[in-house]
């Protein structure tokens, strides 16, 4: 693995265990488990550090699950470039503009994630976004900022939509995330000057 792909996947398992030890603080209050993919739909934002991790964990997919992920990446990609087709590689949402993406991902809403298995498992869960390790619990960060809770299922669960803030120090990951974006930008495109660039997951599962 490229040592910024495993440098942010170290850091990326703290925001997991965050999650799990709200878990056994509130044992049956969080209804997040495997095969639930409610967030999991519609493209949303990756950083550079995010896209490199996430091409580590479809190479160690076995051939015809990378291929099937491939065909529907590049499916969602289509679609994509249906309302905006303009967009070109290496996929990157500020040629679109954050309006354009917006307003294309909440057309595209309902599409599942191409990395989605046929129980609705992620099939790349230990390489996965930061975002995707986000959604599920409202957030109170070390600066005292308040992450709300993203899950769009939680009205189903009324304990679970209630649930105070969980700390978590998302400022000391944002500063591991500056070294691991640079070296990112590096593996990808063998230039710093792409620490911003940011894509989808179906860009990635595409290529």
């Amino acid at each position: 693995m490229h040592p910024a792909a495993e440098s942010w996947k170290s850091a990326l398992e703290r925001v997991d265990r965050w999650f799990s030890d709200a878990r056994e603080r509130l044992p049956g209050v969080i209804p997040c488990r495997p095969g639930c993919s409610a967030c999991c739909h519609g493209p949303f934002d990756i950083s550079v550090a995010d896209a490199l991790l996430l091409r580590e964990g479809l190479a160690q997919l076995p051939t015809v699950e990378r291929d099937g992920v491939r065909e529907r990446g590049r499916a969602l990609l289509l679609r994509m470039r249906e309302q905006a087709p303009d967009w070109q590689p290496p996929w990157d949402i500020a040629q679109l503009g954050e309006d354009r993406f917006d307003a294309t991902a909440d057309r595209l809403s309902a599409e599942p994630c191409p990395v989605l298995d046929a129980e609705g498992r992620c099939r790349v869960y230990a390489h996965r976004p930061l975002v995707c390790r986000l959604i599920g619990l409202p957030m109170m960060t070390a600066g005292g900022f308040v992450l709300e809770n993203a899950c769009p299922i939680q009205d189903r669960f009324p304990v679970y939509a209630s649930l105070d803030p969980q700390l978590f120090d998302l400022e000391a990951l944002e500063v591991e995330e500056t070294t691991c974006v640079e070296g990112a930008a590096m593996a990808l495109f063998d230039s710093p000057l792409h620490r911003g660039f940011e894509t989808t997951i179906a860009a990635i599962a595409a290529d």
